[in-house]
């Protein structure tokens, strides 16, 4: 099982930008998910981006060509480059993860395993 840790999050102005990480503590198997979720008072959460074991990187309509995911695995993080942000990208931020020993090609990527706390963002117009 893995831990995860947010950290990052803050208060920006429409059309900064902000960068979130998630520290990721165990050990990941070669066939994974991982994932950028958020959710914003009185909506459903949802996956903005999620980067796999393929590799393939997909990102939700919205945040298309604003946001960036990458796992660096020199600091053990899964990050999230915001840019362009807008006062409806204010949530709380999550990262999540599942990941499976042996290799599978395809794994899908529904049901996360692990989950962190969240960190808040704030964009203000």
């Amino acid at each position: 099982q893995l831990r995860l840790r947010e950290s990052g999050g803050g208060s920006v102005q429409a059309g900064g930008s902000m960068k979130v990480s998630c520290e990721i503590i165990g050990h990941i198997y070669e066939t994974f998910c991982l994932a950028w979720f958020r959710q914003a008072p009185g909506k459903e959460r949802e996956r903005v981006a999620l980067l796999t074991s393929d590799p393939e990187i997909t990102y939700a309509a919205p945040v298309t060509g604003r946001f960036t995911i990458a796992r660096d695995n020199a600091r053990n993080t899964l990050d999230l480059q915001m840019n362009s942000l807008q006062p409806e990208d204010t949530a709380m931020y999550y990262c999540a993860a599942r990941s499976w020993a042996g290799w599978v090609p395809s794994a899908p990527c529904i049901e996360y395993t692990d989950w962190g706390q969240g960190t808040q963002v704030t964009v203000s117009s």
